[in-house]
């Protein structure tokens, strides 16, 4: 398929790369250019702008940072034509960002304007496992199945949660605050094992053994115990970015969610910190400090 992709952070980069390697024709796009250029050994074409990166495509990729990001790029800005201008009328707009609901609502409705398919595909997985993500979809069903070869080239799974996209926004957020309770929680209960004479690692095995045998509690719990939180995976200012976003989604669904508050709060303090740019991980590091044990974020 003809595919424009805008956006080549630690994931989008990988994800293109899979989509080329799979035999998908790809023009990309991204605000460091240098970053779209390290695709042209693999024959991706390099766009100058998220127009030009739409301009041909059957279908166009964002995979962005948070809502100002996709909306700079699809409405456009004083200085630069958006890609909506630049989609050919019948082609699909996959939005890949962990955005928030309402934004995923306003992009479908511009798109329907314009003639244009919507699919809100947010994915779980960590960068290193790009070719074996878990894509969360909703959208008009054939048009997910008309996507359906780009989905398989980037991932073990597809769920399909609804024909209203934005249920796979409010999904990822949901998920994506488990995540962030779980590292909280590790990160309580390793500075307790500290304070008290107990190995982290050896607590994280048995937790791992005799309570939760699952791969992201192992991948997560020892980056915590290594204090393994550079380079970023999923930078912790992210972290905070989404649980803001879980919460606002909660408040207009009427939901009490007090424990995303304090995780919050503990992603305000790390920011505040000067840690935004460290793993999100670091949620360890947080409460490492909080409980008066001295860790470094680069060890």
């Amino acid at each position: 398929m003809k595919v424009g992709f805008i956006g080549l952070g630690n994931m989008g980069q990988p994800i293109a790369s899979n989509l080329i390697k799979a035999g998908h024709e790809l023009t990309v796009y991204n605000r460091t250019k240098s970053r779209a250029e390290e695709l042209l050994s693999l024959g991706a074409q390099v766009a100058d702008s998220p127009g030009q990166a739409a301009q041909e495509a059957e279908v166009l990729i964002t995979m962005l940072a948070n809502d100002a990001a996709v909306e700079q790029v699809i409405f456009g800005t004083e200085n630069s034509t958006g890609a909506i201008e630049e989609l050919p009328t019948g082609a699909i707009h996959i939005s890949m960002s962990t955005i928030s609901a309402a934004c995923g609502q306003q992009l479908a409705s511009v798109h329907a304007q314009a003639g244009q398919g919507y699919i809100s595909a947010p994915v779980f997985g960590r960068p290193e496992a790009a070719a074996k993500l878990w894509v969360i979809a909703a959208g008009d069903s054939q048009q997910i199945e008309q996507c359906r070869p780009l989905f398989d080239a980037i991932s073990q799974g597809v769920f399909i949660v609804g024909e209203e996209p934005s249920k796979a926004n409010i999904v990822k957020l949901a998920g994506n605050f488990m995540i962030a309770s779980m590292l909280e929680a590790f990160g309580e209960s390793f500075a307790l094992m500290q304070k008290s004479g107990v190995e982290p690692k050896q607590f994280l095995e048995i937790i791992n053994t005799a309570l939760f045998k699952s791969p992201i509690y192992e991948n997560y719990g020892k980056l915590i115990v290594e204090e393994k939180y550079e380079p970023a995976g999923f930078k912790l200012s992210l972290g905070l970015k989404d649980v803001r976003l879980v919460l606002e989604a909660a408040e207009t669904a009427t939901v009490p969610m007090p424990l995303a508050s304090i995780i919050h709060d503990h992603f305000l303090s790390g920011v505040a910190r000067g840690y935004g740019d460290i793993d999100w991980a670091g949620l360890g590091l947080i409460n490492a400090l909080d409980a008066g044990i001295e860790q470094k974020p680069d060890q």
